[in-house]
């Protein structure tokens, strides 16, 4: 469980839009704005489809900075999704492109996925890779059981 990063006493509700550090209250907003350090993120852009594939690879550690992270799943497992032809037809849709990174971008990440599951393409891709993940994680059990 979090705390406030300001009093470290409570559990934050609220982020620091120019630093994204977490906070629980006004008062530790008040307090924490006159040492804020703004994050300067670089403007998220839309690749080229030739230069999304031809680009260094993204990392599973790059996924993973984000705060509150309930649920991971295994690396060798999410490896897979790289692999996956069937997704990299879906990401040459320019559009699709948009949404994710307009998801990443989001301050309320929360939020634009409820945004982004209503757009069919969007939940045509996120069901691809549950499928890629789960048919996986199904057979890395069955190949447990195999063995015993």
């Amino acid at each position: 469980m979090q705390i406030c990063n300001v009093c470290s006493e409570q559990t934050p509700k609220y982020r620091c839009p120019a630093c994204k550090i977490r906070y629980c209250s006004l008062g530790c907003y008040k307090r924490h704005k006159d040492t804020c350090l703004p994050f300067e993120q670089p403007t998220p852009t839309v690749p080229e489809v030739k230069e999304a594939f031809n680009t260094e690879p993204w990392t599973v550690e790059d996924l993973l900075h984000e705060d509150g992270i309930i649920d991971q799943v295994p690396l060798q497992r999410l490896q897979l999704l790289g692999q996956s032809k069937e997704l990299r037809d879906l990401l040459c849709n320019p559009h699709l492109r948009q949404l994710l990174c307009s998801v990443d971008s989001a301050d309320s990440k929360d939020d634009a996925m409820k945004a982004a599951m209503q757009e069919p393409l969007f939940v045509e891709f996120s069901d691809q890779c549950l499928k890629i993940v789960e048919d996986e994680a199904k057979s890395l059990t069955s190949n447990k059981d195999d063995d015993l």
